[in-house]
């Protein structure tokens, strides 16, 4: 599990693309201070297993289920991405429940910049539209954020200047694709509800 506060920009080093597959190759030195085989690091928002690692980086393997559902398939090289390691039982919850599980993807549609921070506004795709709600939680490549505002195709965050300095979400520009996870709890009542109901008619 994660928490959406991004810990790390890392940088694209190296893929490799298969038929359905790809392998990355990510540095990202702070992250992978106490890697180990197996590990779970969210590249963007997607969780991610450790393959390989150095005290520089790691390698993953992405699978094509990840590719599809993902904008991790239109990273290059030199690419910068967001990075977080998974939460320890005991550490610190600064964000929200993520579980790097990516629902969908949407596209930045526009940028209005404040004094000190910026508005942003993006897609929503029509399937994810339910779970998502004014002052609730959304996690955008990997970033935990508050929702601004939202209507049935399109929500909009205001990141701060730590979000814009420290995350990708500070250098991308309208038209980029990002990785979009909504609220779990929304999925599971929604779940549990429906399930009530199947049972009861």
């Amino acid at each position: 599990m994660f928490t959406g506060i991004v810990e790390e920009l890392g940088t694209v080093a190296g893929i490799e693309l298969g038929a359905d597959s790809a392998v990355l190759r990510i540095e990202g030195p702070l992250v992978v201070s106490d890697a180990a085989h197996g590990a779970s690091i969210a590249v963007n928002g997607v969780c991610l297993t450790v393959t390989e690692h150095d005290t520089t980086g790691f390698t993953v393997d992405v699978m094509a289920e990840t590719l599809d559902r993902s904008s991790l398939g239109a990273l290059r090289e030199g690419d910068r991405v967001n990075l977080e390691r998974a939460m320890p039982a005991d550490g610190r919850f600064g964000g929200h429940v993520v579980q790097g599980h990516v629902d969908g993807t949407a596209t930045i549609t526009a940028r209005t910049p404040g004094d000190r921070w910026e508005t942003v506004d993006f897609t929503l795709p029509p399937g994810l539209a339910a779970y998502v709600v004014e002052k609730g939680s959304i996690t955008v490549d990997g970033v935990s954020l508050t929702v601004a505002h939202v209507g049935e195709e399109a929500f909009g965050v205001s990141l701060i200047p730590t979000t814009l300095d420290l995350t990708t979400l500070g250098h991308k520009r309208v038209g980029d694709v990002v990785n979009l996870e909504v609220d779990v709890i929304a999925k599971y009542v929604e779940r549990l509800l429906t399930h009530r109901q199947e049972v009861t008619s």
